[in-house]
């Protein structure tokens, strides 16, 4: 807790210079003014020393930080808090940005004065946590997938090591950062920047050693990982947190002409293409070509379709004053499930408020119906029915990577038939008492990923490994709008309640302070400004499932 003790104190020493200066402008004069403006320091040192600790960044990340924290508390405390004290609903408009314009210098100021001075002490920090290099560890560990699962099992590595832990771990990942994909659907519609959802995984793990690459091939007997690259990586334990790939099932068509949501990637390239289509529409005279370029399918009403077809429905509407030659009744949003009722991860009265509400809004169901075929412009149910698009997006089905398949584990989620062998996350059939798997989702991934740390690190002292025993904590989906469904510890929540616990606890869940604030201050932005309508790739490029 010191290095928040000396954000709270930089916060303090930044206040004073700002303070006298925004008391030469008249904006803080009496003494409640002073003691309202150093609990504000206060908290921006705080937050902000939580941002800078541990990290590797240097002078200028560390004040960038300060001026975004600076400008958020702008966004919260003048702009919204002020007004509900003196009893108005904030706007958030032009005019009322314009009047808290000194607020707004003031406090950037303060944020980037703080950030300079916490740029000083956290290197000693950073330094104080930072474990001895002594002799290789005995037990050589390799985890295998960056995802949920991984990345949690690596950081509870690094906590184990610093305890006396005798390991020595390398997390191989085909890509660098850990995507935080309940968000995923947020960035295909354009709420929030890319980026901000993802977070470098040599600075979420920065004691393990990462190695950048593609496994080619596992061999138990021997206990080797091969790369692509040819690097072979010894193991005395492995952990395999693969994760998963769409599955299309064979269906003509799908892969050749959906949209998957499974990147960062996917969702841009998603959200170009909605652009485009709007784009085009403006100017289409042709009715049926119209049709095609404005009906927005998905199929698979879990958590990703349900989530993607409201962000859509609010990407299209949100920038529609933009494009008068597309009349408001136009764009048609269709969901299409196989099953009795969407979201069957909720309980059925949570999953037909969700259903009549996105009904209400004008989405339209198509239930216990699959997709058959699709083709450049029109979908195929299994009722024959034809639905006039081109833009198909596909949540219907995931299958574990191909580079082992699904791994069935033992209660300690050691793969069955490989010694020294742990499974994690989508690619592991972790069993339960009653016979049936523990399900494939982001929370049960890092309560996998942590196990399998702590089992490993017994087995290596010598002790026996424990089962691992996790229940859902709860359910939470997005529904657009400011509107959601949740499901917590047996409690239900709906409407505008549910969308502020959905923000929150996923903002909470967030890897890294400093990705909180951005993506904080994205859906601040979100509030006042209306989506981008710029489109990134200059030429069009279909995205394309890959069923493996």
């Amino acid at each position: 807790m010191a290095q928040l003790g000396w954000g709270a104190v930089a916060g303090l020493a930044a206040a004073l210079p700002v303070g006298i200066l925004m008391a030469t402008q008249h904006m803080v004069t009496a003494f409640p003014g002073w003691l309202a403006f150093a609990a504000y320091a206060l908290i921006i040192g705080v937050v902000l020393a939580a941002v800078a600790h541990g990290t590797r960044q240097g002078l200028a990340m560390t004040t960038s930080a300060g001026v975004l924290l600076g400008t958020l508390g702008w966004l919260v405390f003048s702009l919204t808090l002020e007004p509900l004290v003196h009893g108005a609903l904030p706007t958030w408009s032009a005019v009322a940005a314009a009047k808290t314009y000194p607020e707004l210098v003031g406090n950037v100021l303060h944020g980037a004065i703080t950030g300079l001075l916490l740029h000083f002490v956290a290197g000693s920090w950073a330094a104080r946590e930072r474990p001895e290099r002594g002799p290789s560890p005995r037990a050589k560990v390799v985890v295998v997938g960056g995802g949920f699962a991984g990345v949690a099992a690596a950081q509870r590595f690094e906590r184990l090591v610093l305890r006396g832990a005798k390991l020595d771990v390398t997390l191989v990942s085909d890509s660098n950062f850990l995507l935080f994909t309940p968000m995923l659907a947020e960035v295909a519609s354009g709420a929030l920047e890319p980026a901000h959802i993802s977070a470098p995984i040599r600075s979420a793990a920065p004691h393990t050693t990462f190695l950048y690459g593609r496994v080619d091939r596992v061999d138990p007997i021997v206990r080797e990982v091969v790369l692509e690259s040819g690097e072979t990586l010894v193991y005395d334990h492995l952990v395999l947190a693969v994760g998963s790939v769409p599955h299309t099932f064979g269906l003509p068509g799908i892969a050749e002409h959906s949209f998957p949501l499974k990147n960062l990637a996917d969702a841009v390239a998603l959200r170009n293409h909605v652009l485009r289509m709007l784009e085009a529409a403006d100017r289409e005279a042709d009715p049926r070509t119209r049709r095609e370029l404005l009906t927005f399918v998905v199929a698979g009403a879990g958590f990703a379709g349900t989530e993607m077809i409201a962000e859509l429905f609010d990407l299209v509407h949100g920038v529609s004053h933009y494009y008068p030659g597309i009349a408001p009744d136009e764009p048609r949003f269709v969901l299409v499930h196989a099953g009795e009722r969407i979201l069957p991860e909720l309980g059925p009265e949570l999953a037909a408020y969700a259903m009549e509400h996105l009904r209400a809004r004008g989405i339209e169901h198509r239930l216990k119906l699959r997709v058959t075929e699709a083709a450049e412009d029109l979908v195929r149910l299994e009722n024959d029915e034809l639905i006039p698009t081109r833009t198909f997006v596909w949540t219907a089905g995931n299958r574990p990577t191909p580079l082992l398949g699904s791994l069935t584990t033992d209660p300690m989620l050691r793969a069955v038939g490989m010694e020294d062998v742990w499974a994690v996350g989508d690619c592991a059939r972790i069993p339960l008492a009653d016979g049936t798997f523990h399900p494939p989702t982001a929370q049960h991934a890092l309560r996998q990923g942590k196990a399998a740390a702590d089992n490993i690190a017994a087995v290596v002292a010598g002790r026996a490994p424990a089962e691992f025993r996790f229940r859902t904590i709860g359910v939470l989906v997005a529904l657009g709008h400011r509107t959601a469904a949740a499901e917590i510890r047996g409690r239900r929540f709906a409407g505008l309640v549910a969308w502020l616990l959905w923000r929150g606890i996923y903002l909470s869940k967030l890897p890294g302070a400093e990705k909180r604030l951005r993506v904080l201050f994205d859906w601040a932005l979100d509030l006042v400004f209306p989506r981008d309508i710029v489109v990134t790739s200059p030429t069009p490029r279909r995205s394309k499932v890959k069923s493996r």
